[in-house]
């Protein structure tokens, strides 16, 4: 009953927010509206039926923060729409119903997200062949200088979003299946214990892959949120702020590298740090002009904004992606943009409480992962937008334009869906096979995944018994789906 409640509200914000860019146009029941509405009331609609039957248990708040950023997303696309040449909301809102449906399908399929352990090295490959799709000549396309897409019937796709996913499962079943060799096997040099590397190669080639994308495709923004990936699920497996500082350190040193030797990027911190000198305001490529007018939009905005319709996206290249955070900050002020990462946050926290409740260790690992990738992306963008970093180029989940991103973003909120529902289902603890777990499509609970609670006990500040059992992590009474 909560989540229908709230899926009415998402409702309301996405659809209202396309009638309010044109009262004339909703009046007039203009297609593109109509389609929009249907496709986020439809859709959502179904992936609640699916919840009921599934995973009735599933946190009831996740689906309507979704259901809401997309809408968002689709009102602000139809408003660049009106005053620009970018009219892509026909194809945001075929990608919108197509990656409900891939939500929708995660539900029913994966009744236990434990099964995605199974296949953790061949999401390892998964993750280098879609890499590396985009360098295969005659499918890889470049544009706008980076060289990160695949072209498929006249229709490009971004193959690296739906890496981000597959490699968050391989550092999930890698993390969970090795993090006691990570931890205590290898050489001692001072407060650093250094793995063995037959223990630490699949990581490392992991992540030489994704700092690769930085290199062969000037895409800094995918090697800035594979590399985070790679830190945050480390630190979350170890509780080790050693590694953490490790990898600032080879930040830095890969960031002054690149600034040196690569012109793409040599031109990105250029335009960030001279962004209002005349000469890089006006480069024909790789100038500071496409950020100086976002700030420029997000100050007029002011407080409250200037109202949906009544901004100036045509004055900011790429206003319906890159710069989508400008159109909101202008439009909607303030308080707007404010109230838009509220709800990105409040995606990512029922996120990390799904890892809390979840008993094994795979499930915490891969929710805190997938949290954190939108916390990360939408950082780089939010802060390429306001120039507290370099403007990458990365999509602001569920809003941009784009269909590989809206797709990839629906599938984590599926994954997250999954896991919520193991995470507050009721659990009965036993040394045998529980048969009503069985029967309910969920497989019973042993001992041993209970105890695996400890190995990143500081996510949910957890205290161990003497058996391995971890009371703390049960679920805790959060008002179940009616």
């Amino acid at each position: 009953m909560i989540e229908l409640l709230l899926l009415v509200l998402s409702w309301v914000i996405g659809i209202g927010g396309m009638c309010l860019v044109d009262l004339e146009l909703a009046e007039s029941l203009d297609h593109r509206i109509v389609s929009a509405a249907v496709v986020l009331v439809v859709g959502s609609l179904v992936i609640h039926v699916i919840l009921r039957a599934k995973a009735k248990y599933a946190d009831p708040f996740i689906l309507p923060i979704a259901v809401a950023l997309n809408g968002i997303g689709l009102a602000l696309i139809y408003r660049v729409g009106l005053t620009t040449s970018a009219k892509v909301i026909g194809s945001q809102t075929v990608w919108s119903g197509l990656g409900m449906v891939v939500c929708a399908g995660t539900v029913w399929f994966l009744t236990d997200h434990r099964v995605l352990r199974r296949i953790t090295y061949i999401c390892l490959a998964a993750s280098v062949v879609l890499l590396l799709l985009p360098l295969v000549p005659g499918l890889g396309q470049e544009i706008n200088g980076a060289r990160i897409w695949i072209s498929l019937g006249g229709r490009t796709f971004q193959p690296g979003e739906i890496a981000k996913i597959t490699l968050a499962v391989f550092f999930a079943g890698y993390l969970s299946a090795n993090r006691d060799l990570l931890l205590l096997a290898g050489r001692r040099i001072g407060p650093v214990r250094l793995p063995r590397f037959r223990d630490f190669a699949p990581m490392l080639v992991a992540w030489l892959v994704s700092i690769g994308v930085l290199v062969m495709q000037h895409d800094l923004g995918s090697a800035i949120l594979f590399f985070g990936l790679f830190l945050v699920m480390l630190y979350l497996a170890t509780n080790s702020l050693t590694w953490v500082g490790i990898g600032l350190v080879l930040v830095a040193v890969g960031g002054v590298f690149a600034y040196r030797t690569m012109g793409h990027v040599t031109v990105r911190i250029d335009s960030w740090v001279h962004a209002f000198d005349p000469e890089v305001y006006n480069r024909e490529f790789g100038g500071s002009s496409q950020v100086v007018q976002g700030l420029f939009g997000l100050a007029s905005g002011g407080l409250f904004g200037r109202g949906l319709g009544n901004g100036r996206p045509d004055l900011v290249p790429f206003a319906n992606s890159d710069m989508i955070v400008s159109l909101i900050g202008e439009e909607l002020g303030l308080l707007g943009l404010g109230a838009v990462l509220m709800l990105f946050f409040l995606l990512a926290t029922r996120g990390l409480r799904a890892a809390l409740g979840t008993p094994d260790t795979f499930g915490k690992l891969l929710a805190a992962g997938l949290s954190a990738v939108m916390v990360l992306q939408l950082f780089v963008v939010v802060g390429g937008v306001s120039r507290l970093i370099p403007l990458t180029g990365l999509t602001t989940p569920f809003m941009s334009a784009g269909g590989s991103s809206l797709l990839a973003n629906w599938v984590i909120v599926g994954l997250l869906l999954a896991i919520s529902h193991s995470a507050r289902a009721p659990r009965v603890v036993d040394d045998a096979a529980d048969p009503a777990s069985e029967e309910q499509g969920r497989p019973a609970v042993t001992a041993e995944e209970l105890g695996a609670t400890a190995a990143i006990s500081h996510l949910g500040r957890t205290r161990t018994d003497s058996r391995g059992a971890d009371p703390t992590t049960s679920p805790q009474p959060d008002g179940d789906r009616r």
